[in-house]
């Protein structure tokens, strides 16, 4: 009776079952070894197709011999942890051939290194090369030039996104359920046409999670324990433009070409996010760049000049060590989505490597706040200097971000400046939002028009101070309408102000072109707040309640107004030392004078 053995590779193809069916093996020994059974459970344990494929051929085989006269028998020993640690250097492969040779078996294998090696060695060898389907796949018939992406799930009839992006419908493909079986066999098909003729790629494989890189095709595979049921969700590009195509302003061109080099392509799910970075990909690769891709899974329509990076041993950190010494110009850094994501972008970019990162956002600003936390606030403009929204296919909004130190829009203390990110529309470079810390907390302002009203009105209160400041240096002036104030000084400083039969004030009110109400300034009758007064660093803290945190504060020193501000976290008003306000409370806590703080809305 001939004799057999059999590795992984033959047993995963199905060529040991169709030798049977077709009567090609018959009255003869099939040996399976041990070290190929415990491969395959190890394989399913995790979850793996692989696994699961060659288990249910083993059972075939086993069903098959029992209707026919072959003999079927495990032999050999378990691998033991130091043949499984050597098994990617062939010590599982020599235990299977080793086998074969105490055997005197034929040596069955559909892998041609293994084949060469056993004939090398003197084995009787059969190389099955495999019959594998790699042209017309079974998930092809469901795509068409308009067709976005395929959902298969078990259960369900087979669905699919049609149009463009922005502009997609649901649609029914079949009046069919798809059955487990069927799903199994299309996922085969893709995992065997990969391996045969490297048309595809493994991106991720996880329990119950598989992601395929099929030609132009994405893959994604779920199943238990992952998700409730078996889903396979296939995408794939529709089009591929060039930058031209978008239509770009001969502003935003130039920019991209001489000085943009922290470039976040922002949008929505199936925006077109991803094919607008392939264009940028191409664009810079034309102008001579040299240009490098960070994607999982990688799946960029891009040139083949331009070598696409995956993550390097499960990271980008470790990518991101190699990426540096081939120097790259540009890097197109795919799907940011994790917080080491956005330090590698912020890292590769300080380090001089100009970036283009993917971001699922569904504003503009979304896509600059999701660096807030994961990088220093003041970094953030010189890792970002342009942001590109994506909304329908097509460029929707462009901001320019710009590094300032100033007083934030709304404020108006000249103590209060601070850095600050202005974030401009780059078309006609209005400024939209103002991004800066305030307190312990990062803050993002948007610009509206009533802000800016208000700025007119900062103006206007400015120049009316400045009109009445011999009279009272610390007046209090509120505005009442565009023609009318009200003005609050201390009661010694109304005679002048008023004049001889009231000549001062209406000089003010004909060069100001407002009426003027005037009263005494007083904090008399206004009960005043419990406060704490502490020192941190260069700063006194007045600390009132928490409750009354974000409300308006004025303070008092012997019912002077001093200052007005506003409460901050945790009810403190700060108040730094070395300004005015400061130096006058150090004269008050010297001199004992009574300190007050009145809180208002």
């Amino acid at each position: 009776m001939e004799r057999i053995v059999v590795d992984t590779s033959i047993i995963i193809d199905g060529e040991i079952t169709k030798l049977i069916e077709s009567g090609t093996l018959k009255d003869c020994e099939i040996i399976i070894p041990v070290a190929v059974l415990d491969e395959l459970q190890s394989q399913a344990s995790q979850s793996k197709d692989y696994g699961f494929v060659g288990l249910e051929e083993i059972k075939k085989i086993r069903d098959l011999a029992e209707k026919t006269n072959i003999t079927l028998r495990f032999e050999g020993e378990r691998p033991t942890m130091e043949d499984i640690k050597l098994a990617r250097h062939g010590r599982i492969d020599a235990i299977i051939k080793d086998i074969a040779k105490k055997n005197s078996a034929t040596f069955y294998t559909a892998d041609y290194v293994q084949a060469l090696v056993a004939q090398a060695e003197g084995v009787k060898t059969s190389y099955s090369k495999p019959q594998v389907k790699t042209l017309d796949l079974e998930f092809e018939k469901y795509f068409d030039d308009r067709t976005m992406s395929v959902h298969l799930k078990e259960g369900t009839k087979p669905m699919a996104k049609r149009g463009k992006p922005g502009a997609f419908s649901l649609v029914e493909l079949e009046d069919k359920i798809l059955e487990k079986e069927y799903l199994e066999r299309i996922t085969t098909e893709i995992l065997e046409s990969s391996r045969v003729n490297q048309s595809g790629v493994i991106e991720i494989s996880k329990a119950g999670a598989l992601v395929v890189q099929f030609r132009e095709f994405r893959v994604v595979i779920t199943h238990r324990p992952f998700s409730d049921s078996y889903e396979i969700t296939i995408t794939h590009p529709l089009v591929k433009l060039s930058l031209e195509q978008y239509n770009v302003s001969e502003k935003l061109m130039k920019r991209l070409s001489e000085s943009a080099e922290g470039i976040l392509v922002a949008g929505a799910p199936g925006s077109g996010k991803s094919t607008l970075a392939s264009s940028l990909a191409d664009f810079y690769s034309k102008k001579g760049k040299i240009v490098k891709t960070f994607e999982s899974p990688r799946d960029l329509q891009v040139d083949e000049k331009i070598t696409q990076y995956t993550q390097l041993e499960g990271s980008f950190e470790n990518a991101a060590d190699i990426l540096l010494l081939v120097r790259p110009d540009y890097t197109i850094f795919d799907e940011v989505r994790r917080y080491h994501d956005f330090r590698v972008f912020a890292d590769l970019r300080l380090a001089g490597v100009g970036m283009v990162g993917v971001v699922h956002a569904n504003a503009p600003l979304d896509a600059i706040q999701r660096f807030i936390g994961k990088v220093e606030l003041g970094m953030i403009p010189h890792i970002l200097d342009t942001v590109v929204f994506v909304k329908a296919g097509q460029i929707s909004t462009i901001y320019e971000l710009e590094f300032k130190v100033k007083v934030p829009t709304g404020m108006t203390e000249q103590d209060l400046a601070r850095p600050v990110i202005e974030v401009r529309n780059f078309d006609n470079h209005v400024l939209e939002y103002e991004i800066y810390t305030y307190g312990e907390e990062n803050i993002v302002i948007p610009i509206s028009k009533e802000a800016k009203s208000a700025g007119i009105e900062r103006l206007a209160e400015s120049k009316i101070k400045d009109a009445i400041r011999r009279f009272d240096s610390d007046a209090e002036i509120e505005i009442l309408s565009n023609n009318s104030i009200r003005v609050r000084v201390d009661k010694d400083a109304i005679p002048p102000l008023i004049g001889r039969g009231g000549s001062t004030i209406n000089e003010l009110e004909k060069s100001l072109g407002v009426h003027i109400d005037v009263e005494p300034k007083t904090s008399e009758g206004k009960r005043g707040e419990w406060f704490e007064m502490s020192e941190s660093g260069n700063n006194f803290i007045l600390e009132i309640d928490e409750e009354r945190s974000g409300m308006y504060a004025d303070v008092y020193v012997q019912n002077k107004h001093l200052l007005s501000t506003r409460v901050g976290k945790k009810g403190r008003v700060t108040i730094p030392k070395r300004s005015s306000s400061g130096k006058r409370i150090i004269n008050a806590v010297m001199s004992k004078e009574d300190i007050k703080i009145v809180v208002h809305d």
